[in-house]
């Protein structure tokens, strides 16, 4: 999973190596949250207009978890 968000994110950013993924811990939830960084400059590029990009990287991730049958749920968070 963590390699489909890299690979979503360097697609979209002028600074691929730049880029970096950090997963949590399960938490009580059952939430798995993934952390994306990007270079300042490419912030704009990963959230899009009014967000859509950012909803449709979340969107993939989550649907990539129900295919896989992964017993969690998925968050992505761009800082």
């Amino acid at each position: 999973m963590k390699a489909l968000l890299l690979s979503m994110a360097k697609g979209l950013v002028e600074n691929p190596n730049e880029i970096t993924v950090d997963v949590d811990d399960i938490n009580e939830d059952g939430i798995v949250v993934y952390h994306l960084h990007v270079s300042p400059s490419d912030m704009g590029r990963v959230i899009g207009k009014q967000g859509r990009i950012a909803k449709a990287m979340r969107m993939v991730m989550r649907s990539a978890a129900l295919k896989n049958k992964l017993k969690y749920k998925i968050a992505v968070e761009i800082d």
